[in-house]
């Protein structure tokens, strides 16, 4: 029997509404949730505000949300490694492991992927901001013995590990962290648990440097108060080993391509639209671009490193607000000023 939901909707820049839809019963394979927390993530706030971001725009309603957490209500046929009332936190990655990249282990570029709360495809594929939730069984990762919203951060750490691994060893490394939100703070988290010996995290924002020294940075500089805050490690052609740029904006690449050793690596992963690259520069110092792009296998990873206590993402967590508030709380995860990560309550 079909069962009648709430979801947040986006229509259009501004329009977020409360609407009620269907939700199926799982099919074989499936299980259907009772959807706990969810984290208000870059992407949604690019819908909120502005309809899309670059050449990605809404053209119909599509349901928000893809950082989130849920208990188990009705196993579906053949589900046997879940169990009903169990805490999970919901991968948002749904490749169709037949395609060439899924068959070679890329399955974060997979062609046909359904990736929650994402206009890239028309139809849009739907999103998590919604009581009810039928998932894959293997979208399901058990998480009991954490909080619903500390599972709903499997997600964004998820990129953030993938991330890590993109750059290598970072073993005895200097590191170099240029944009403090969500992300840039999680990969600070993650730069130090891979071995980092040194992080250097830069910002715009004092509460967001603020954030990354909670989360382990050594050295935390506002660039827009000083723009010459990294001349120190330009030396010598550079101190820098690894650059993790999670602002997407071209100034924080450029400033990281200064400081990079020869053969250093940047990292970019984060996605602001098109950025001018200092070519001739990465060229003469032999430098490594690698983008990183979603994950697969690390959605598993970062629940057990929560799970263990190797990597605790309490302080990012801000406030959460009750689903009903929906248009209350996405204005308060866009206030950079005094909010990381803004999570709804279903």
């Amino acid at each position: 029997m079909n069962v009648l939901n709430k979801a947040i909707v986006i229509h259009a820049a501004k329009d977020l509404r409360i609407e009620e839809r269907i939700v199926d019963q799982p099919e074989p394979g499936q299980v259907l949730l009772q959807m706990q927390a969810g984290g208000i993530c870059g992407s949604d706030l690019h819908y909120f505000n502005h309809g899309g971001f670059g050449p990605i725009q809404l053209r119909e309603p599509m349901i928000l949300g893809h950082e989130v957490s849920g208990t188990v209500s009705v196993l579906g046929e053949g589900v046997d490694n879940l169990q009903v009332g169990q805490l999970v936190a919901v991968s948002p990655s749904r490749p169709c492991q037949s395609c060439e990249y899924c068959l070679q282990g890329q399955q974060n570029h997979c062609l046909n992927m359904r990736f929650y709360g994402s206009a890239m495809p028309f139809p849009h594929i739907q999103g998590a901001f919604q009581q009810m939730l039928v998932a894959d069984a293997n979208q399901c990762v058990p998480a009991d013995g954490l909080t619903a919203g500390q599972a709903a951060m499997a997600e964004p750490l998820a990129v953030c590990l993938h991330a890590v691994r993109q750059a290598g060893n970072l073993v005895g490394k200097t590191v170099l962290v240029t944009g403090c939100g969500p992300i840039g703070c999680l990969t600070i988290l993650a730069a130090r648990r891979a071995g980092a010996e040194q992080i250097i995290a830069t910002d715009l924002s004092d509460y967001t440097l603020a954030m990354a020294r909670t989360c382990g940075a050594d050295i935390a500089l506002n660039t827009k108060d000083d723009p010459d805050a990294l001349a120190s490690y330009e030396l010598g052609k550079g101190q820098i080993d690894v650059h993790f740029e999670c602002s997407g904006a071209a100034p924080a690449l450029a400033s990281g391509v200064k400081v990079l050793r020869p053969k250093g690596t940047l990292v970019q992963l984060g996605l602001g639209g098109d950025m001018t690259v200092p070519m001739q520069a990465m060229t003469a110092k032999e430098i490594s671009l690698k983008g990183s792009f979603r994950f697969h296998s690390e959605f598993a990873t970062a629940v057990k490193l929560m799970l263990s206590g190797l990597i605790k993402v309490d302080p990012l967590i801000t406030e959460s607000f009750d689903m009903a508030d929906a248009q209350s709380a996405f204005e308060r995860a866009g206030d950079r000023s005094s909010a990381m990560k803004v999570q709804l309550i279903f």
